[in-house]
């Protein structure tokens, strides 16, 4: 027999299944806390246990998406050589994700309106964003790169690559990510050591 706690996690994750499919879907506006609970076959205070406000809800989904966002960056980045062509692989992966439903709706489209620009910055740079310092740290221990200050340099490539995924929400976000995308490649190229 399941414990509370054991019940308490399931209730929850069933919660924000059915939410991350719903937002990813229809958006956060057009999704109703009613709609959430009935794809959950929960009650509607059972999510209001959970979750005590809609936008709460979608910040747990957002931080869900953001991880599983990273989970395929990691993946593709794994198999590259070096930190430089491991960021260039990595962001090739985050645009691929993002134009797949409901990443891109969840994490571009809808995550800064609904969390707040600095809110959907500090969860992203727990996830994808927190990984430029470290990259460019290893680029610049192996020697790729000049030693420079690493906040900055992260900021300003974080900068293109997050403007690059808002320019290319509302469009066809594959084909245009892959053009952003080798354009961030040039872009890191172009800060190796000759």
């Amino acid at each position: 027999m399941a414990t509370q706690s054991e019940r308490r996690q399931a209730t929850q994750a069933a919660i924000l299944k059915a939410a991350k499919r719903l937002f990813g879907e229809r958006g956060f506006a057009a999704t109703t806390i009613d709609e959430v609970a009935a794809s959950a076959h929960v009650a509607k205070g059972a999510v209001y246990h959970h979750f005590e406000t809609k936008e709460a809800l979608f910040e747990a989904v957002f931080d869900l998406a953001s991880q599983d966002l990273l989970a395929e960056v990691d993946r593709a980045a794994a198999s590259e050589e070096d930190a430089l062509s491991a960021m260039a692989k990595g962001t090739q992966a985050y645009f691929t994700a993002c134009a797949k439903g409901a990443t891109g709706q969840i994490v571009l489209h809808d995550g800064p309106a609904v969390l707040g620009w600095e809110r959907w910055r500090e969860i992203d740079n727990r996830h994808f964003g927190g990984r430029f310092a470290t990259a460019l740290k290893r680029a610049m221990d192996d020697g790729l790169i000049a030693p420079q200050p690493i906040e900055p340099l992260s900021r300003l490539l974080l900068g293109a690559v997050t403007e690059a995924a808002v320019a290319c929400s509302g469009r066809d976000l594959r084909r245009a990510g892959s053009d952003y995308a080798r354009a961030f490649h040039a872009l890191l190229d172009a800060l190796r050591v000759k």
